[in-house]
């Protein structure tokens, strides 16, 4: 399957009571035929609560990572478990990704059947019937490419039982540990060797590279990630050095979240030359929609300016639907609409007969089920009935509340929907 016909495709589908949010009379329209009539998010029947995602502020992230990529010589396959999207999962391959990063099985059924043929699983796989789809996968599509994690002795038991008879191996990196307590991973560079050579003894699985998660070292500042990166690449060099590499045609060394890209663009540049071109995947994911909280802060380009600058692309619309007293108002999101694992909506602009000012005074300070609290203090000038766009933090738990999502223009036109499979 091509973009175009994945495209269409999610275009044909029905807006019905599925998708929160969209016009109620849109009903039985197709999404492609709802986005043609490019209507108003404010005055085109849309109902709150309500999220948008900005087609400019979009465009800009997903050209900015395939800048940054290409200028530090890395290959990018930006995780595809935080919007869950293939529209958005096609624009990031349009915009020179090698391919999709997930994370379970499930995930990895919904990008193939939006036609992605380069997958990197960054995580272990022992679940028997996924592996066996996945072979099945593997042999009537001789274009698909996929790499998953192992990190034990035993892992690689399971995968070797799960794939006996398999066409083609399936293609797999030793995770390194981030460092003692850290989540998955194996602990030692012996532990390693020990594993790599528990794959190099079967038919099923095939030795490409080594890979690991920087975001979950422990104390993480830049001197232990940049200590731990170098360990991974050290990792690779011992493994060509021994030729665990041999009959391969590149060797894939893979890390990078969204806090730390800057290390790890540091220190791959700094990989000696091995026995074969190495594949330096870096596997960020959260940069396409960015975010107003937690990203915010973390993000690389705030060490690095000079790189450029993401932009938080979501908004959250809600109504002020109750005005109990001078200093509290309630809006109708909640758990269930905004992300809150990790901050809580920030109060960001007010809109009252088609004009917008500045939430001066008003803050979120709790959510329930379906209503967020917001302090109002003296200044705050809001009043039931208005609209307040919601900054959220995470986009990992943004996407995954939203079915159908608009992307909207600055001028408030929705463009098109974004489809996520959760």
């Amino acid at each position: 399957m091509t973009a175009s016909e994945a495209a269409a495709r999610l275009a044909a589908d029905r807006v019905d009571h599925r998708f929160k949010g969209l016009p109620p009379d849109a009903e039985g329209l197709t999404v492609g035929e709802l986005a043609a009539q490019r209507r108003d998010l404010f005055t085109g029947g849309f109902t709150t609560p309500v999220l948008a995602l900005s087609a400019e502020r979009l465009t800009h992230n997903l050209e900015l990572m395939e800048t940054y990529a290409v200028r530090h010589g890395l290959a990018f396959a930006p995780h595809g478990k935080t919007s869950m999207a293939p529209q958005l999962f096609w624009r990031q391959i349009e915009h020179g990704a090698w391919g999709i990063t997930l994370a379970v099985p499930h995930q990895v059924r919904v990008a193939r059947e939006f036609g992605i043929e380069r997958i990197f699983l960054a995580n272990e796989l022992v679940d028997a019937a996924a592996l066996r789809w996945i072979a099945s996968e593997l042999a009537a599509d001789p274009d698909f490419r996929f790499v998953c994690y192992v990190d034990s002795v035993r892992g690689v038991e399971l995968m070797d039982a799960a794939l006996h008879g398999s066409t083609r191996p399936v293609d797999v990196v030793v995770e390194l540990a981030a460092g003692a307590g850290a989540r998955t991973g194996v602990r030692t560079e012996a532990e390693c060797a020990a594993v790599a050579d528990a794959v190099a003894a079967t038919r099923t699985l095939r030795l490409v590279g080594v890979a690991g998660y920087e975001g979950e070292v422990p104390g993480a500042d830049p001197e232990r990630v940049h200590a731990w990166l170098r360990r991974l690449t050290a990792l690779a060099v011992d493994f060509d050095k021994a030729g665990r590499f041999e009959g391969l045609t590149e060797i894939v060394v893979s890390a990078g979240g969204s806090a730390w890209f800057d290390a790890v663009a540091d220190v791959f540049s700094e990989l000696p030359d091995l026995s074969l071109p190495a594949l330096k995947l870096l596997r960020s994911g959260a940069y396409v929609s960015h975010d107003d909280g937690h990203y915010r802060r973390l993000t690389p380009f705030t060490r690095v300016p000079e790189e450029g600058a993401l932009h938080p692309a979501f908004r959250l619309w809600a109504q002020v639907v109750s005005r109990p007293s001078p200093e509290q108002a309630f809006v109708n999101a909640g758990k269930r609409d905004a992300a809150y694992d990790l901050d809580l909506p920030e109060a960001q602009v007010v809109r009252r007969d088609g004009a917008e000012r500045p939430a001066t005074g008003l803050t979120v300070t709790a959510l329930s089920d379906q209503h967020a609290w917001v302090r109002t203090d003296p200044e705050a000038d809001v009043e039931v009935g208005d609209w307040v766009g919601l900054g959220l933090s995470h986009p990992c738990t943004s996407f995954d509340k939203w079915q159908l999502i608009p992307l909207v223009e600055a001028d408030g036109t929705v463009v098109d929907y974004v489809r996520t499979f959760f």
